[in-house]
């Protein structure tokens, strides 16, 4: 399995559509085969700042989700529209 959790910061002005966009993503990126989980989190303190976190059965799942018209949606909105990149951090569940 694949975890990864992404971190987007909206710039203010943006929010609304910013938002509605992350949304949309997680309404049809459930529906994937490969998705085990994906919940989208907002800062309490920091409305502009969204917090994915998901599980990917395999990499050819995640790899099938990044091509997704929803996915690429996402991809192309303006720049301008976030405050920075997003951070995007693939990890493995360390099991004890």
């Amino acid at each position: 399995m694949i975890y990864i959790t992404a971190i987007v910061k909206s710039k203010s002005a943006y929010l609304d559509g910013v938002k509605s966009v992350l949304e949309n993503m997680v309404i049809e990126t459930r529906k994937e085969k490969a998705c085990i989980k994906y919940d989208l989190h907002q800062g309490i303190e920091d409305k502009n700042q969204f917090v994915f976190y998901e599980i990917w059965e395999n990499q050819e799942g995640l790899n099938l989700h990044n091509q997704q018209p929803y996915i690429q949606e996402f991809i192309s909105l303006p720049a301008d529209y976030l405050e920075e990149k997003p951070l995007v951090l693939l990890t493995q569940k360390i099991e004890k």
